[in-house]
C-alpha cells in the first residue's frame, strides 16, 4: 500500500479523492487545510502529498514551501488553476507535477505509480560511479549532489533529472525525452522540464544566467557538459 495525503478544503472533493484512491489500492487520508496537512505530514508522513492551491489561511504554494523545507516527498498539485503562472509558480515553490481539476482518477494513479518509480530510480545505487562535472558531483551510491564537496539539497526529481543529463554528458536530450525518461510521461507539459531545470541552476551554477555545467540548446533541449 502507499500512503497519500490529500490535502484539500473542498469536503465534497477531499472525499472523493481519498476514496478513489483507495479504489485504486492505495492507503489515502485527508485533510482540509495547509496547517493540518503540515502536522499530519510531520506526525505520519505520506509517501505522497496532493495539495490544492486555493485553501484557507495558509495557501497551497506556501503549503508546498513549507514542506519542500524539511521533506522530499513527491508533491503533485491537484488545482482548477490552469493558468500558467500558477502552474510554474507551484513548480518553482517545490511541486514535482501538477494537474488540472477535473482529475480523472486513472490519469492521478498513473502519475503516482511515476512518482514511485522516479522516486525508486533516485535510491542510492552501487550501480553508477560517482559522475564529475568540475567542482559538480552526483554520487549515485550515496544519492547526493555536491558542489565543491559541499552537499547541494535537491528534491528526488532534481536529482533523477541531473542523473540522466550526467549519463549522457555533452549529448542533447529535448523536453519530451526528459519528460519520458524522468516524469515517465509520454506526452506532457514541457514547462516541468523547465522549472526544473531552472531550479537545479539555482543550486548549481553560481551564475545562472551564464551556467557553466547545464545548458540550453535553443529549439534542442537541455545538456550537461563537464
Amino acid at each position: 500500500m502507499t500512503g497519500v495525503l490529500v490535502i484539500e478544503d473542498d469536503d465534497r472533493i477531499r472525499l472523493s479523492l481519498v476514496l478513489a484512491l483507495e479504489d485504486e489500492g492505495y492507503e489515502a487520508r485527508g485533510v482540509a487545510t495547509a496547517e493540518e496537512g503540515l502536522v499530519e505530514q510531520r506526525s505520519r508522513p505520506a509517501e505522497t502529498v496532493l495539495v490544492d492551491l486555493m485553501l484557507p489561511g495558509v495557501d497551497g504554494f506556501e503549503c508546498i514551501r513549507r514542506l519542500r523545507r524539511h521533506d522530499g516527498v513527491p508533491i503533485v498539485v491537484v488545482s482548477a488553476r490552469d493558468d500558467t503562472h500558477d502552474i510554474v509558480a507551484a513548480l518553482e515553490a517545490g511541486a514535482d507535477d501538477y494537474l488540472v481539476k477535473p482529475v480523472a482518477i486513472k490519469e492521478l494513479s498513473a502519475r503516482l505509480r511515476a512518482l514511485r518509480r522516479r522516486a525508486r530510480a533516485a535510491e542510492p545505487t552501487t550501480d553508477m560511479p560517482t559522475l564529475v562535472f568540475g567542482d559538480l558531483e552526483i554520487v549515485p551510491d550515496a544519492g547526493e549532489v555536491r558542489l565543491r564537496g559541499t552537499p547541494v539539497a535537491v528534491t528526488r526529481t532534481e536529482f533523477r533529472l541531473l542523473c540522466e543529463l550526467a549519463q549522457h554528458p555533452g549529448r542533447i536530450l529535448s523536453r519530451q525525452q526528459l519528460l519520458q525518461r524522468v516524469w515517465d510521461h509520454t506526452v506532457g507539459d514541457e514547462r516541468l522540464v523547465d522549472v526544473h531545470v531552472g531550479r537545479l541552476r539555482q543550486k548549481i551554477e553560481p551564475d545562472t544566467a551564464k551556467p557553466r555545467h547545464l545548458l540550453t540548446v535553443r529549439g534542442l533541449g537541455y545538456k550537461l557538459q563537464r
